[in-house]
């Protein structure tokens, strides 16, 4: 009798223990809406990358939820009042004189590698090899290339000396570490080294992971599951086991998530606003619902190497032909701001003062095509004077189903002025891992930037920048913008840190790129993070470091 209440009890324990899936809450099952081009910390720019990253593998230091620097993997921020960082007189690239920073940096302890390999200045070093190498293809080698040396002086602490004494330089910003024990052979050839990299060839293996969690098992296309890892001294997470689908198209990723094949969906890559609203107004009773305003910049990165899109009439014309403002009321209801720049109003170095907007006024986009040699034909399309068609490609993420009805709103809106759009999408992982970052897009490319506070756009604007076959398609300006004096602005930025005097050169930058238009902006967006009732911890940011950055946090509650 007492073996058979003992069987009763642990049977209710089990039935208590797990979610509406059926799962066990040792378990947690994540939806979103990206599948990874790769896990190379270094190699290409992609949400989705990111937020698996975080569960496995820390940096030496992030943005926090306060907005401002703090360490992963050292024990403390150098500044200069701390005397852990120090100006030197230094030389810009040109041998203008700058100010450059000594500043030093301890790696903590009890940071590991999941095969027991301790995180040490070697790994910070071969990063270093890597990041600067002109044939890797990293995006931001500027991050890399503008260290100068690298002074080892224990395993666990070096200092950088920087060439620049720039704004952020209490923080490592994208300077990345790799597991050099592991990596340095796939390194032996450095253009090759984004198919060679273990992330890409050898992604389970543990030595490549130091955060809470390693990737236990990948499949492509499909999912990512992680295990925890032995090897984290840090606050143990509560799930055994984490699993990230990517359910590409938001429809779906609904229908799973009310099925119980997924527990939650990620706020960074997850449910549009509007899906949100509508889901919470349905099922708000089962679910908790986040809405988290932040630095998410929906935009059309146009492609400046095509002659027709190079032509700036053109790119305001294709502006003030759609009402931005009814879009978000529409869709979004009101909830998504309508952008001028890529600078969101969140952001303390946002202005509004002397930056052109272009307010819908689809007789003036008519008049812009005119004054630009575009022709009414006699099928509604335009034409010029040496037989071409407007006509503009216009590409995005195969699956959204927001971005593809914004695609058609667009097209409506273009076809009234005589556009015809040619809608072309691709599943995420091609459209970002081929196309997007090596620049074969024909003509707009619908994508979100989510950036850091005060985000130099080094590396989106700045001419050195653009990815190319020499840099192994390093970069992230694929629009191909070139313009000194967006490159100077960009580059006395970096270095002023007179907050006052920084602001009016933000300003500038502003200022310039919307009258530019190397890109299209939409709106800024809302993160809608749909968890279930018993998980607590989830505390989004509002900035570029996704919420599993602190996944050692979450919490199963009853």
């Amino acid at each position: 009798m007492r073996r058979s209440l003992t069987a009763l009890v642990l049977a209710a324990a089990a039935v208590l223990a797990t979610t509406a899936s059926g799962h066990s809450r040792e378990n947690l099952t994540i939806g979103i809406t990206q599948y990874p081009s790769t896990l190379n910390p270094m190699i290409d720019s992609m949400l989705a990358k990111s937020y698996v990253l975080a569960t496995a593998y820390r940096q030496i230091t992030i943005e926090g939820h306060d907005w401002q620097p703090m360490c992963q993997l050292c024990t403390a921020l150098p500044t200069i009042e701390n005397g852990l960082a120090e100006p030197f007189p230094s030389q810009a690239e040109d041998g203008t004189p700058i100010t450059g920073v000594r500043k030093t940096y301890t790696l903590r302890d009890d940071a590991f590698w999941g095969d027991g390999t301790p995180v040490t200045t070697d790994d910070v070093l071969f990063a270093w090899e890597v990041g600067k190498h002109p044939e890797t293809g990293v995006d931001t080698v500027k991050a890399y290339q503008d260290v100068l040396d690298i002074e080892v002086h224990s395993p666990k602490r070096f200092t950088i000396v920087a060439r620049k004494l720039d704004y952020r330089y209490p923080s490592m910003g994208d300077f990345q570490v790799l597991p050099a024990h592991l990596e340095r052979p796939s390194f032996a050839a450095p253009r090759e080294y984004r198919n060679r990299t273990l992330y890409q060839t050898d992604p389970t293996n543990p030595g490549l992971w130091n955060g809470p969690y390693r990737v236990a098992e990948v499949r492509v296309g499909s999912h990512i599951a992680l295990a925890r890892n032995a090897e984290w001294r840090g606050p143990a997470p509560a799930f055994e086991r984490l699993v990230v689908r990517a359910i590409e198209n938001t429809s779906a990723l609904e229908a799973n998530l009310l099925s119980g094949a997924i527990d939650m969906v990620a706020g960074e890559a997850g449910l549009s606003l509007d899906q949100a609203l509508a889901f919470e107004k349905r099922h708000g009773d089962r679910y908790q619902v986040i809405y988290q305003p932040g630095l998410i910049y929906e935009h059309l990165d146009v492609m400046l190497d095509n002659p027709i899109l190079a032509d700036l009439r053109v790119r305001r014309a294709l502006l003030h032909a759609i009402d931005r403002e009814a879009i978000s009321q529409r869709l979004f209801a009101g909830k998504q701001l309508a952008a001028n720049s890529f600078v969101n109003p969140l952001d303390w170095v946002h202005t509004t003062e002397g930056v052109p907007t272009y307010p819908y006024d689809p007789l003036r986009a008519k008049a812009l095509l005119e004054e630009a040699g575009w022709v009414l034909g006699p099928d509604g399309v335009r034409w010029n004077t040496y037989s071409q068609r407007l006509s503009v490609s216009l590409m995005t993420t195969a699956g959204n189903r927001t971005r593809e009805l914004v695609q058609q709103v667009l097209a409506d809106y273009w076809k009234r002025i005589g556009i015809e759009t040619r809608i072309v999408n691709e599943p995420a992982r091609v459209f970002f891992g081929e196309t997007v970052s090596k620049r074969k897009f024909p003509g707009l490319a619908m994508f979100a930037w989510l950036s850091a506070p005060e985000s130099l756009p080094r590396t989106t604007l700045h001419s050195e920048g653009i990815p190319t076959e020499q840099n192994n398609w390093g970069g992230q300006n694929y629009t191909g913008f070139r313009n000194a004096e967006m490159d100077r602005l960009i580059d006395a930025t970096e270095i002023e840190l007179d907050r006052e005097k920084r602001g009016r050169l933000w300003a500038d930058i502003q200022r310039l790129y919307a009258t530019e238009l190397p890109v299209l902006p939409l709106y800024f967006r809302a993160d809608s993070y749909i968890l279930p009732t018993w998980l607590q911890g989830v505390r989004p940011t509002g900035h570029k470091y996704t919420t599993t950055n602190w996944i050692e946090d979450w919490r199963v509650v009853e």
